[in-house]
């Protein structure tokens, strides 16, 4: 028994949490409809507000319409209390009579209200002490409300009173809310009880009908809102659609124009700004294309004088000490510096114009980025050694396997590398590895003037630097973050830097550990742990961006 009882338990809570599920979910989606949709929200205020004025406009008439027919009734009252007294005083005038009597005038009072019964009457004589009066249809003495008789008793003679109470009557007919109105003449006090179940009717009556109205009036309403910003909104809808479609790309968008009104007129400028925007973007494009196509063809072309020179360089580079001028052996040290410096100003160009011509294409292969980081690190200790910084490796103890092109991540951990000895003012570097099951991650971490408010967002620009005047002692080409950021976006990964003035700066790399996947997080944080409370300023440039 314990158990059956435990099982319904169990059930009964589960069928209540899913219908709070349920419930949850219809009103999380009704309101995200309502906030999405100005239609659902016009529509719902107009329901609302037509509502409230249905329902104070429909109490206000059932009041009057109430008011009127009690009106009505007690003047129709104090009429037949009228009739009555006169022939109370009539017939009996201020002599006592016996109890026939009144009985006989009760009935005669009550025959005039017909087969129907519109009226009960009550007579009772003020100078018996004990007598309670006689009623028609067996009605209680207590139909007559006591405040009333009070009332009548310390007014002067010919006063009228009238009040609603409730009317009982001896045996089985049921107690109903009535009218009740009286007087007083001579020693007599008369009173006219009247049913007001007829009038309960019609205003019950009055009241549904009323109701069936105003709800047919709101919805009528809700139906003429709905259409009437249904004409506004379709064209605004069709307007964002097509902004949309024109921010994505195609340029060839357009609305079509009806009528000559408001909403034409937003067509017709939103088809002009289009227009406009087409031509520029076009003219742009173009301009772009001729820069793209300028830039490749001098390096290509600088490419075959470049090696003539070269050649002579090297010659004159290994005659140097031959030299009887030492400021010529000078001479031709300088000039292979700098032709070293113009050989990778022109590579890099010849890269950037590749990724700009979308011929840039992905060699990937299964790597271990262990591997890779160790053999740049080794590359640039010379460099670190002469700036006086240390580099400080944290690779994990497993094998962090990704398909990458070993040409391109070599590149990006080397610019990653060198920037950050070059501005890590002789500080340690630190370079971090991370994997998880989707992707791989490196992080170079430097300790030098980091980097300044808006600079976050300019690093990855062509030709930037952070401080122009600042001696460079490795002759960048100011073109390293931007190409490392192309080919980071090849792979489909993200390069992203993170820095604060005077705590330094931290670049994390982080790649997809299959080719072609998309990269949804990365195994390590982009803002390094201890950096303080300051926001930090972050550029995040994923693939596509």
């Amino acid at each position: 028994m314990n158990l059956s009882l435990d099982r319904a338990k169990r059930v009964t809570r589960r069928g209540l949490r899913g219908v709070r599920r349920v419930l949850r979910g219809t009103a999380r989606r009704g309101y995200a409809r309502w906030r999405r949709s100005i239609q659902v929200r016009v529509v719902t205020s107009t329901l609302f507000i037509s509502a409230i004025v249905v329902a104070i406009l429909g109490a206000f008439l059932m009041q009057q319409v109430s008011s009127a027919l009690m009106d009505g009734k007690v003047k129709a009252a104090r009429l037949q209390l009228d009739e009555g007294l006169a022939q109370v005083q009539r017939d009996l005038g201020t002599t006592s009579e016996d109890d026939n009597r009144l009985n006989a005038m009760v009935n005669r009072l009550k025959a005039r209200s017909g087969p129907s019964g519109l009226y009960e009457v009550y007579i009772r004589d003020t100078t018996e002490q004990y007598f309670d009066g006689y009623a028609t249809n067996e009605l209680r003495e207590e139909s007559v409300p006591r405040r009333l008789r009070d009332e009548l008793r310390h007014a002067p003679a010919g006063s009228r009173a009238y009040t609603y109470g409730k009317l009982s009557y001896v045996g089985d007919r049921p107690s109903e809310r009535g009218l009740i109105v009286g007087g007083r003449t001579g020693q007599y006090e008369l009173y006219y009880l009247f049913p007001l179940e007829q009038e309960q009717r019609t205003l019950t009556n009055v009241g549904r009908s009323m109701a069936g109205v105003g709800i047919v009036l709101v919805l009528l309403l809700a139906a003429i809102a709905s259409l009437v910003t249904r004409q506004v909104v379709i064209p605004v809808r069709l307007a964002a659609q097509g902004a949309q479609r024109l921010a994505a790309g195609r340029l060839e968008e357009r609305m079509r124009v009806r009528g000559e009104d408001d909403l034409a007129r937003l067509a017709r400028s939103f088809n002009d700004m289009a227009a406009n925007l087409q031509d520029k973007i076009g003219e742009l494009e173009d301009l772009s294309q001729v820069q793209r196509q300028f830039v490749s063809d001098v390096s290509h072309e600088l490419r075959t004088p470049l090696t003539t020179i070269r050649i002579a360089a090297d010659m004159l580079y290994e005659s140097r000490d031959t030299f009887d001028d030492p400021a010529v052996g000078r001479s031709a040290e300088l000039l292979q510096s700098q032709l070293e410096r113009f050989e990778s100003l022109l590579a890099d160009l010849l890269e950037i114009s590749r990724h700009d011509a979308g011929a840039a294409t992905l060699d990937a292969e299964s790597l271990d980025m262990r591997d890779l980081v160790l053999r740049v690190v080794g590359d640039i200790q010379g460099l670190a050694e002469r700036k006086g910084s240390k580099v400080v490796l944290q690779l994990p103890g497993e094998p962090c396997m990704a398909e990458v092109d070993r040409r391109r991540v070599e590149r990006i951990l080397r610019n990653l590398l060198v920037n950050a000895v070059e501005h890590g003012e002789g500080e340690d570097i630190v370079v971090s590895v991370a994997a998880d099951r989707d992707a791989v991650a490196v992080a170079v971490r430097d300790h030098g003037v980091g980097l300044k408010p808006g600079e976050g967002q300019m690093v990855f620009d062509r030709f930037w630097r952070a401080d122009p005047a600042r001696a460079r002692t490795t002759g960048g080409t100011g073109l390293g973050l931007s190409i490392s950021r192309e080919d980071a976006q090849l792979h489909g990964g993200w390069l992203q830097a993170w820095g604060e003035p005077g705590n330094g700066s931290q670049f994390r790399l982080s790649l997809p550990r299959v080719a072609g996947a998309e990269l949804r997080g990365s195994p390590l944080p982009l803002v390094p742990p201890g950096a303080g409370d300051a926001r930090p300023l972050f550029a995040e440039l994923e693939a596509g961006d």
